[in-house]
């Protein structure tokens, strides 16, 4: 049974303001420099620490690469699975640039097929390696970006770091096939993959037609299928999850409700709920025989255990904190004429600032909001929070402070994006702040630790630039984290003792 608001405030009354009142209330994972620690982790650590106890988290310091490519702990290789201006595609064209958001699915014979955003906005000219124009997959000629889908067979030996025995993990080369699944989408940023084996790939733009030349609107979530090449024919928006600059989508695998994140600002950006028209069944090519207005289409509008509504989610500063949930129809899911985001006034919803991936798991989901500054009551550098469906309770598992240190490479992480829930434990983030960039862990007990740097330099010497990390996503036998790094386009596939956490 869901929790209404009533009863969210009247226990939250008798339990005490701020006491997470359903699950564990134990952290996710906090950083150094946190805005604010859990109850008990760093008196917890200390405690074992001075006990003799196991304290270290992660999987050791990072190791620099010889290759410059890839910074891993002991144990660990990687490969590269496609590059672009180097890798191409089975059509001959290269391998599109600046890789985003990416979900693994299990192919034949043990394959592992990846659908591969490529962020590419604005006009095709814009773009040395756009998506190609594949006949028949295409949505709008005149856009550049889309997904690829990469099938990679066999378990690789790529640039490693040797082990107690002096060995790098892995046995033979990896096969690697890619190939277009759609084109003439723009800025194709995260998406999110359905229980039923499809990706779904968001646009983060809110061109029309007219604006870079388009042909048509953008703004859509499209559905791509990395099994059936057939299905993905004739591109089609799916207009019933509304037109807007979508970031991450995740769909409740109990209860069909789709959730999108929005990434952007003046006003703060939204986070929405699709609750599918009655009778609708969920499955492969569903979504795009739905009509532009079906179901219900409406944003989070959270309140505090007084009942109070919290009208950005940067107000929360201790992990733990817990809001109820509420959700408002949105008028015009289209934006004919008004961006959804500012149909609303203020204390009508709940903003927040650069609301990015998202991730299901542990039967709800994971949502990040990247960073917060002027645009905000409150700054930060990062929060995980986890929506729970069943109780409509929404909780802050991580918080990063403001990061003053942007070269630090201790734990100093900030703008977490992309993320994924780790059948090792915790989840896996991928790191888009200031600075250095890195794939970062938060392990459930209270801590986080660096995973992967990206030490592919971009700029000069006085002047460095790192690209971010996105796209991480775990094979199905949990033995591969592939990552991107954006730019200039580069899918990593990472193996090593998982284990050994």
């Amino acid at each position: 049974m869901s929790l209404s608001r009533r009863d969210f405030v009247n226990r939250s009354t008798m339990l005490g303001a701020g006491v997470l009142i359903a699950g564990s209330a134990e952290v996710l994972a906090t950083a150094p420099g946190a805005i604010a620690a859990p109850a008990g982790g760093d008196a917890a650590v200390d405690a074992a620490a001075a006990k003799g106890g196991h304290t270290a988290v992660g999987y050791g310091e990072l190791v620099s690469d010889p290759e410059g490519i890839l910074a891993l702990p002991k144990g660990f290789s990687y490969e590269i699975i496609t590059h672009s201006g180097k890798t191409t595609l089975v059509t001959g064209e290269s391998t599109p640039s600046n890789h985003d958001g990416t979900a693994a699915f299990e192919g034949r014979h043990g394959a592992t097929l990846l659908v591969n955003n490529h962020e590419l906005a604005g006009p095709r000219s814009k773009w040395a390696h756009p998506v190609p124009l594949l006949e028949g997959y295409v949505y709008d000629p005149a856009a550049a970006g889309g997904c690829t889908v990469v099938e990679v067979s066999g378990h690789g030996k790529g640039h490693g770091r040797d082990d107690e025995h002096g060995k790098g993990h892995g046995h033979g080369r990896r096969e690697v096939r890619e190939w277009v699944g759609i084109a003439g989408t723009a800025t194709n940023c995260a998406g999110g993959a359905t229980p039923w084996g499809t990706w779904l790939t968001c646009e983060e733009t809110e061109d029309k037609a007219g604006t870079n030349g388009f042909t048509k609107d953008h703004g859509y979530v499209f559905e791509v299928d990395p099994q059936d090449q057939a299905a993905n024919r004739d591109p089609q928006p799916i207009k019933a999850f509304g037109r807007f600059a979508h970031e991450a989508v995740v769909v409740d695998e109990k209860r069909g409700h789709a959730y999108l994140t929005e990434d952007a600002s003046k006003p703060n950006g939204l986070l929405y709920r699709w609750t599918p028209p009655a009778g609708f069944k969920h499955g492969k090519g569903r979504l795009r025989t739905l009509a532009a207005d079906a179901g219900a289409f409406e944003a989070l509008k959270a309140f505090d255990a007084q009942g109070k509504l919290v009208d950005d989610l940067s107000r929360a500063t201790k992990p733990g904190t817990t809001y109820g949930a509420d959700w408002v129809k949105v008028q015009d899911r289209d934006a004919r004429t008004t961006s959804i985001r500012k149909q609303f006034k203020d204390g009508e919803i709940t903003r927040a600032r650069k609301l990015e991936g998202m991730w299901w798991g542990d039967n709800g989901i994971y949502f990040v909001s990247s960073f917060a500054r002027e645009e905000s009551p409150l700054q930060h550098d990062g929060q995980v929070w986890f929506y729970n469906p069943a109780r409509r309770t929404l909780t802050l598992k991580v918080i990063l402070g403001v990061n003053n240190d942007i070269w630090a490479d201790h734990g100093n992480f900030d703008g977490p994006d992309n993320i994924t829930v780790s059948p090792h434990g915790g989840l896996i983030i991928a790191e888009d702040g200031n600075g250095l960039q890195h794939l970062f862990g938060a392990t459930t007990d209270g801590r986080t630790y660096a995973l992967a740097r990206n030490e592919l330099n971009n700029g000069t010497a006085e002047a460095p630039e790192y690209s971010e990390f996105t796209g991480v996503t775990f094979s199905h036998d949990g033995r591969t984290l592939f990552a991107n790094i954006q730019e200039p386009g580069i899918m990593l596939a990472i193996t090593g003792p998982w284990h050994r956490m």
